[in-house]
């Protein structure tokens, strides 16, 4: 069998991946915090049916060899951690990151996932909370009958209780070496890998973090008509690929008819 044949089949696989990834950006367009995701390609093992400067005879060496490839695989999906816009809530325990770092949630194992979706509120117990119900690290609770409650730039949550301001606590945030290592588990979560490395935790505002906007959700960093134009892209690629096929196909019919 020609190698073409397994060559654009890889292409189509690849592309399909492509085109996989960018339906989940596209789908995630208006999900807080997300963070875009591309796919890196690169090429297969290679059949070197003569290597570069190979001599021939008494004569001149070959200068560039016989090299044959086997086609492509995917080699990463990295995310792509830029800023996404933010959009106004007016809610005081909704947050946004500007600049680097990932808010902390305990899970219920006892071990931290980390996020950009700052779309906290308290639970029926005060304590500051996720859309799943995760406990924020450091633990925050906000008192029965506090009002007025927001977070500073340096993330302080701050409120009025019986006219009075009070500090209720503290808001860190971590950051990664890579943080494109870290692991996708859904939900608009994290955990750290042996990729990431371990976090760095910090206030707000220090040397290396950002800081935190009040009353915004950041949105995904997903532009619709640059993913329109990726899948224009992964698609005229698959076809291409296909014609690959169908050429070594049509090839191998002729060399069978030429027996008839």
């Amino acid at each position: 069998m020609p190698r073409s044949l397994w060559t654009g089949a890889s292409g189509m696989i690849g592309q399909q991946s492509s085109v996989d990834v960018i339906a989940n950006n596209i789908a995630n367009v208006n999900t807080t915090g997300f963070k875009r995701q591309r796919v890196n390609f690169q090429d297969v093992f290679y059949d070197v049916q003569a290597m570069p400067g190979t001599q021939a005879g008494s004569l001149g060496r070959n200068p560039t060899g016989v090299q044959i490839g086997n086609g492509v695989v995917v080699s990463s999906t990295p995310r792509i951690f830029t800023q996404g816009n933010v959009e106004p809530t007016g809610k005081g325990t909704d947050v946004a990151i500007e600049g680097e770092g990932f808010f902390q949630a305990t899970l219920p194992d006892g071990s931290l996932a980390y996020t950009r979706a700052g779309e906290f509120a308290p639970d029926a117990n005060g304590d500051i909370v996720t859309p799943d119900g995760y406990f924020l690290e450091p633990r925050i609770n906000i008192p029965d009958g506090a009002t007025q409650v927001g977070v500073s730039t340096t993330g302080q949550v701050t409120g009025l209780v019986n006219g009075t301001e009070t500090t209720f606590g503290q808001l860190t945030l971590a950051t990664f070496r890579n943080s494109a290592g870290l692991v996708s588990t859904g939900r608009n979560l994290f955990i750290e890998s042996v990729g990431s490395g371990s976090p760095t935790v910090g206030n707000p505002g220090d040397t290396g973090y950002g800081t935190i906007r009040n009353g915004v959700l950041e949105k995904a960093n997903v532009e619709a008509v640059t993913e329109l134009v990726n899948l224009i892209v992964a698609q005229r690629a698959f076809d291409m690929n296909s014609k690959s096929v169908k050429t070594s196909d049509e090839m191998l019919r002729t060399a069978n008819e030429l027996v008839r």
